[in-house]
């Protein structure tokens, strides 16, 4: 997911996509128990998105306040 990508959605949009990362995150935390992982990169991959999406969220937040 790209920046450009994330700066185009709405907020709700947003915030279902962060659910989403975040479900997906504990799934590929709860298949390294259970089984082998495929795609390593995958962890880093999730965790930059979620910090995407999170610091999107807070930069509208931010605008809100101020006007």
């Amino acid at each position: 997911m790209e920046k450009n990508e994330i700066r185009t959605m709405t907020e709700t949009v947003l915030k279902e996509e962060l659910k989403k990362l975040r479900e997906q995150n504990f799934n590929l935390r709860t298949q390294t128990v259970t089984e082998k992982v495929a795609d390593t990169t995958a962890f880093g991959r999730t965790r930059r998105d979620i910090a995407r999406v999170m610091t999107e969220l807070r930069s509208r937040e931010i605008k809100k306040a101020k006007a």
